[in-house]
């Protein structure tokens, strides 16, 4: 409840100051999912958590928690600190607990934001293909349009949910993940594909 009550109260003036708009709810399971974001600013989680009603758990950056303002926001959000420099097990571990409850785990894939608005994505690192294999766990991916700016419109598309099934059985070496992640990266370009088909289509309408 208490959740529930920070974020009305946050929606307000963060739609102000970030607006964005979510497409495609109805792709998000009930049960245990991992959310696959590509990352374009700081406030991509914000956005999305913001706007979606469910609380998740999220990975960000430790980095981000400096700021005592912003870290409050992350934390009501679900947001917890990892050390991208090390292999953080502790992050790891709250993630496969968020799963094992059933709750909706949010990973950026590429591991940090495009600085370049221009580049479409990067490339996917592999701990979200190991997680979602070893916990055998759907994924959910989401699409951003655009970078977030003060008062800009983001438009965020939610996709349907895959499983990368064929790699349950298998070793999960180096091989493994980066066919994975690759997979990974395919099914994220298609939800952006998909909604530009959309855009072109109406374009065409008028």
């Amino acid at each position: 409840m208490f959740y529930q009550i920070c974020k009305i109260l946050l929606w307000i003036p963060l739609q102000i100051l970030h607006p964005a708009i979510i497409f495609g709810r109805k792709n998000m399971p009930k049960g245990k999912a991992v959310v696959s974001l590509n990352h374009r600013s700081n406030w991509d989680y914000v956005m999305f958590g913001l706007n979606t009603w469910r609380k998740n758990v999220a990975l960000a950056k430790k980095e981000l928690f400096k700021n005592k303002l912003f870290a409050a926001i992350l934390k009501n959000f679900g947001g917890v600190p990892i050390d991208r420099e090390k292999n953080d097990i502790n992050a790891i571990k709250v993630c496969m607990k968020a799963l094992k409850d059933d709750k909706h785990l949010v990973i950026f894939p590429e591991g940090t934001r495009l600085k370049d608005e221009k580049e479409i994505m990067g490339e996917v690192k592999s701990g979200l293909a190991m997680i979602a294999i070893k916990t055998k766990t759907p994924i959910v991916p989401v699409w951003i349009n655009k970078k977030a700016r003060l008062f800009r419109l983001v438009k965020i598309y939610i996709g349907k949910p895959f499983e990368l099934s064929e790699f349950y059985d298998k070793k999960l070496d180096e091989k493994t993940l980066e066919e994975a992640s690759v997979f990974v990266r395919e099914k994220m370009l298609e939800v952006r594909a998909e909604h530009l088909s959309k855009k072109q289509k109406k374009e065409e309408v008028k």
